[in-house]
């Protein structure tokens, strides 16, 4: 992930939660310790992310509209939804991802 699409993210994250996101929310957000955690994140909005920051990144980002539901986490689309379901499968799912994402800030 790169430094703009890590910002980006943030502010996405922070528009799904309804609450704004510090660069020490996000540090939390992948498990980088209180003390120097905000710094890194600044780093990675400049520099980008690691390899083992992105993956969380990429599960935490389902928590907003804006980035598709992984194909790991579809379940939506299968055979045994009924297609008048999936959205509303979809939506719970999402707001299920924000709940996670408001859990682990505290």
């Amino acid at each position: 992930m790169t430094g703009p699409e890590l910002k980006q993210l943030r502010a996405d994250l922070s528009d799904a939660i309804g609450r704004k996101l510090t660069a020490a929310d996000m540090a939390k957000l992948c498990g980088l310790p209180a003390t120097g955690g905000a710094d890194t994140i600044r780093r990675w909005e400049v520099k980008g992310t690691t390899a083992a920051a992105t993956e969380v990144l990429r599960v935490l980002a389902m928590a907003s509209d804006r980035y598709p539901i992984m194909d790991s986490f579809n379940v939506f689309d299968r055979h045994t939804i009924h297609e008048k379901d999936r959205p509303a499968r979809r939506a719970a799912f999402r707001e299920q991802m924000r709940e996670e994402v408001r859990r682990r800030l505290g």
